[in-house]
């Protein structure tokens, strides 16, 4: 149930935000056992990360995500309502929660400023099944809190359970005192939020050979003509003396990759995943959708003469423009397969990043009402980037060939509203932290013509990225 806006702005103190919620809980049926009360109130410009280090807790679940080329960023914490799903019917299940939710609540102020409508905030493992691992294959909260930003825009959302027996005197002043906590925030951004972060005491780079015998096994497969494509993936281990901080991190990384996807999922158990990803796997709005094809990669060069040879090279050579043409195929004919129309392909372009250059291919399509994000979500992941050709064959080959558990490695992160409107990302260049250690994971693409050196040099270098940023450095 969508509501007519509501004078929220004019809230002065605890009590006129008490007689607000009054007024609404005496429409409420008596009957009415799950609703919840979405308020959105404007705020003073201020950094989202310095809200996200005030309010977050490892106790309840949160996310923050970061787009720096719309100059965006959404951090939410605390949980109003949550799901978590295992098994291959794991995105229809996350679907169904948030139609629950978008039918049960009432939003004031619904279309101040961006983003509209009421937000649910979801995570995937990279495979559907998740029974030991710290996250779950699938899950999804709508937020206690939600503070969200752009050019010389801050808003706050508060989304509450309101029945007829809430203690409406208790509610009422735990809003207020966090509208008055944010508006205390500075409103300049801050390069670093917390405490700086410690110098990791032990690295374990994990067995590099296992890493190139895998290669060499995909090549096999490859050569016999079991499979195409398959993304191998890698990991190193960090001891640090005290507990990573999380904010600090997440504010390194931006500094360093303004370029990328800045996220950070928090799972409730004091685990967060982190990371700096320059893959967007979809996002919608206003019934338009856009696809991101990202495969095929080189170095950046050191001068500018380098550079524009290194990019030179990635955009002519055949196998790295093979690799992003099976991707871009994959992409197209899967949305074609939901009944999408598709915008023209435009001409494959360069996305340089500070330490990597991709070949990057936006695709484009109308999404009709009938078709929910995570339908287009369900039919996308994994896209041959991060798993590989023929895809059942690929996973299984990852799941039989690697020694770690990808989690949320390589899969989708994001929010979704009751609108159609949604932004997802791929959880690559990323980082599982817990406590005073942390896994970096890192993949690369094996197809044919692939050197085992030179994947190698790959991932450590995404890898060496990664290590720099919770390094301090």
């Amino acid at each position: 149930m969508v509501v007519q806006p509501s004078p929220t702005q004019c809230f002065q103190n605890c009590q006129d935000i008490e007689r607000f919620l009054f007024n609404w809980q005496q429409k409420l049926p008596e009957t009415l056992r799950s609703h919840w009360l979405s308020l959105r109130v404007r705020l003073p410009d201020l950094d989202p990360l310095l809200a996200f280090d005030q309010h977050q807790r490892g106790d309840q679940p949160s996310f923050y995500l970061e787009n720096p080329r719309q100059q965006q960023a959404i951090a939410a914490w605390g949980s109003c309502c949550q799901i978590a799903a295992n098994g291959d019917q794991r995105f229809q299940r996350i679907q169904d929660f948030i139609r629950h939710c978008h039918e049960n609540a009432s939003l004031i102020n619904p279309r101040l400023g961006w983003p509209q409508g009421l937000q649910i905030f979801c995570s995937f493992s990279f495979f559907d099944q998740s029974s030991n691992a710290l996250f779950p294959a699938a899950s999804a909260f709508l937020p206690q809190w939600q503070l969200s930003h752009q050019p010389g825009q801050t808003l706050a959302t508060c989304n509450l359970p309101l029945t007829r027996d809430s203690d409406l005197a208790n509610l009422s002043q735990q809003i207020w005192d966090t509208l008055e906590q944010l508006r205390s925030l500075p409103s300049t951004p801050v390069r670093q939020p917390g405490p700086a972060l410690p110098q990791p005491v032990h690295c374990d780079w994990r067995d590099i050979q296992q890493f190139q015998h895998n290669v060499l096994r995909a090549l096999n497969a490859i050569e016999t003509k079991q499979l195409q494509k398959v993304v191998l993936s890698h990991a190193i281990d960090l001891q640090a003396r005290s507990p990573f901080h999380l904010t600090t991190a997440l504010a390194q990384l931006r500094q360093h990759y303004p370029d990328c996807y800045s996220f950070a999922v928090g799972n409730g158990n004091g685990q967060y995943f982190i990371g700096a990803s320059p893959e967007r796997l979809l996002s919608s709005h206003h019934g338009q959708l856009i696809a991101d094809a990202l495969a095929g990669s080189a170095p950046r060069g050191e001068t500018p003469s380098t550079d524009a040879q290194l990019a030179n090279h990635l955009l002519s050579s055949p196998k790295e423009r093979h690799e992003h043409r099976v991707v871009l195929h994959f992409i197209q004919k899967q949305l074609q397969s939901l009944g999408l129309t598709l915008h023209p392909v435009p001409p494959i372009r360069l996305l340089q990043l500070s330490n990597i250059q991709h070949l990057w291919t936006p695709i484009r399509a109308n999404l009709p009402n009938s078709v929910h994000p995570l339908q287009v979500l369900a039919q996308l992941h994994p896209t041959p980037a991060v798993a590989g050709v023929p895809c059942p064959e690929a996973c299984q080959a990852i799941q039989n060939w690697e020694t770690l558990d990808r989690q949320l490695y390589a899969a989708p992160l994001g929010w979704v509203n009751d609108q159609g409107d949604s932004e997802f990302i791929v959880g690559i260049r990323s980082a599982l932290i817990n406590g005073d250690r942390a896994r970096l994971y890192a993949g690369a693409g094996i197809v044919a013509g692939s050197d085992p050196a030179k994947e190698l040099a790959e991932i450590q270098l995404k890898l060496q990225a990664l290590l720099n940023t919770l390094n301090g450095n």
